[in-house]
């Protein structure tokens, strides 16, 4: 590691055995680590013998660690940065840290391995070829269905990371959101002893969960099929079209859309796509 880089070390989301060979080697070569949490990221250097030293890097210290490592890399030092878990900047820091380090003009360099979404989407049976990470939701109720609202209308596969606390209210307001029927994929401690992929409707998702404490534990994807597309020279019925526009006018788009269906049998998801358009 003669040349001062910043590489971005992807690290295993739970099986030890998944930290690549060229992981390990950079990780065993650079002048220091950059670790969201030096006592945990510790613990996976101590079980491959590596030895290096490390610098922590979090949400509330990035900025200020940026000015630090880009004066690591002037002096000719060569840093790797990894997160807790997966492929670092993904709903982790480093955002900012990267941004720095290639406007200061050094190189940045991805190791890739692990990530949590890609891992989940290729197991999910759901479609591949078009997809959106959205991430963690927000904790609250009424923030965490505004959220979602945005992406009622989207084709595409939706995916979502979720915490042990929150899993349940937030497949509640993806049903609430997305409607019962919408189906979607549960992964759960991917890679881990207790590793669980599940896929059905969001209603019977939430109530396989809360009958099985157990399936409320651990770190989750979750992943929703997009809504069904509208094909390209369909027209929404001008009587329909005419219901929903007064409807909206003292109702939410997703309410004002679903009532309109029932009144004219038009498609619900037709309807919301020409409110939202």
């Amino acid at each position: 590691m003669s040349e001062p880089v910043l590489y971005i070390v992807a690290t295993p989301i739970g099986n030890l055995a998944d930290l690549s060979a060229r992981a390990q080697e950079v990780l065993g070569s650079v002048d220091y680590i950059a670790a969201e949490d030096t006592r945990h990221s510790g613990r996976l250097l101590a079980h491959f013998t590596i030895k290096a030293t490390m610098i922590s890097v979090h949400d509330h210290n990035e900025r200020q660690r940026s000015e630090h490592i880009i004066n690591l890399l002037a002096a000719g030092n060569s840093v790797a940065l990894i997160s807790d878990a997966g492929t670092p900047l993904i709903s982790d820091p480093g955002f900012h840290l990267v941004r720095a380090v290639r406007e200061a003009g050094f190189r940045v360099s991805p190791v890739p391995g692990c990530c949590a979404v890609i891992a989940a989407l290729s197991a999910s049976g759901l479609p591949s070829d078009r997809f959106q990470f959205i991430g963690f939701l927000p904790p609250k109720s009424g923030a965490r269905l505004q959220a979602l609202q945005p992406y009622v209308a989207h084709t595409e596969t939706l995916i979502f990371y979720e915490s042990t606390h929150r899993i349940v209210d937030s497949l509640s307001a993806m049903a609430e959101v997305f409607g019962g029927d919408r189906y979607a994929v549960i992964a759960r401690e991917l890679t881990k002893t207790f590793e669980t992929i599940h896929g059905d409707t969001l209603t019977n998702l939430l109530d396989w969960i809360q009958a099985d404490a157990n399936q409320q534990r651990g770190e989750f994807v979750v992943l929703v099929h997009g809504a069904p597309a509208v094909e390209l020279g369909e027209q929404v019925d001008p009587e329909a079209e005419r219901i929903v526009r007064i409807l909206a006018k003292e109702l939410p788009p997703k309410k004002a859309a679903g009532l309109a269906a029932e009144i004219t049998g038009e498609k619900k998801n037709r309807l919301y796509q020409l409110l939202i358009d």
